[in-house]
């Protein structure tokens, strides 16, 4: 049995979403016959430290946990739509426990962005301004360089592990995990000038607004949203996410998942 599960394991739950009680019995029932010891938090009460966590629920489940106990190996059950980040279903978690438990995955990690309030990101950060009924202007510097303004309605700040979520959906390029890079890619500009960047994720990023738009509003994951005045900082995160795979071949799942390179009569 790997050593993770001779340590402190916790199970991760949302209750609102639908059969993830069943799961969590399931899954209960699992590590008691493993005998393997661990407590259970609702993703509204994350509290405590592990040395692995199990999390029951969708991508953005898994995305909040990974923010609170980041460092830490998580392992994600697939309840939700799409579950890009996750590693089972219902269907095969038996299987998954009997292959953790035999210590056949990896630990994969994943680059983290952090704003200049500490917040953390495991996909993009998102920043929009604070008028939903018209385009904003926004100012991109890195390392403290002018590099251009968008008119648009906003500007995604992605990790290579969020390339595939948001920024994908806004025509942004799809990053490799283990690229050490991040993602710029703006929302509905109103140029057919503005295109997505890749920059190095040494780079220190700042996004400021005019005069007549100073304050904007940012989302970490799609999640913690707040205010912000005139300017944002944001850079490489010295913390990072710890994904246990079972599966590491990330064009296998852009084909399974997202039917990446699939022709539309095999779809």
């Amino acid at each position: 049995m790997n050593n993770f599960f001779n340590n402190k394991v916790g199970i991760v739950f949302n209750p609102i979403v639908k059969n993830s009680l069943d799961v969590l019995e399931k899954l209960k029932s699992l590590f008691s016959l493993k005998n393997i010891s661990f407590d259970v938090l609702s993703i509204d009460s994350l509290s405590g430290n592990f040395d692995f966590i199990f999390v029951i629920g969708g991508d953005g489940t898994l995305l909040k946990a990974a923010r609170f106990f980041a460092k830490t190996p998580i392992f994600g059950i697939n309840l939700g739509r799409l579950g890009f980040l996750a590693q089972a279903g219902i269907a095969d978690l038996e299987i998954a426990i009997d292959k953790l438990c035999k210590g056949d995955f990896k630990i994969e990690e994943r680059m983290m962005l952090e704003d200049d309030k500490g917040n953390l990101a495991l996909n993009d950060f998102v920043i929009k301004g604070a008028s939903v009924n018209r385009t904003s202007r926004f100012y991109l510097s890195i390392n403290s360089k002018f590099v251009c303004d968008y008119l648009a309605d906003g500007l995604i700040i992605a990790t290579p592990t969020g390339s595939t979520a948001y920024g994908l959906s806004a025509g942004g390029p799809v990053l490799a995990p283990k690229l050490d890079a991040i993602a710029i890619t703006p929302i509905c500009p109103h140029t057919l000038t503005a295109r997505p960047l890749v920059v190095p994720s040494s780079e220190d990023i700042v996004i400021s607004t005019c005069d007549s738009c100073p304050d904007f509003v940012l989302a970490a994951d799609g999640q913690n949203f707040r205010t912000v005045k005139s300017k944002i900082k944001i850079k490489k995160s010295v913390h990072c996410a710890n994904l246990a795979l079972l599966d590491d071949d990330f064009y296998s799942v852009l084909r399974k998942k997202l039917n990446w390179g699939v022709s539309p009569k095999a779809c």
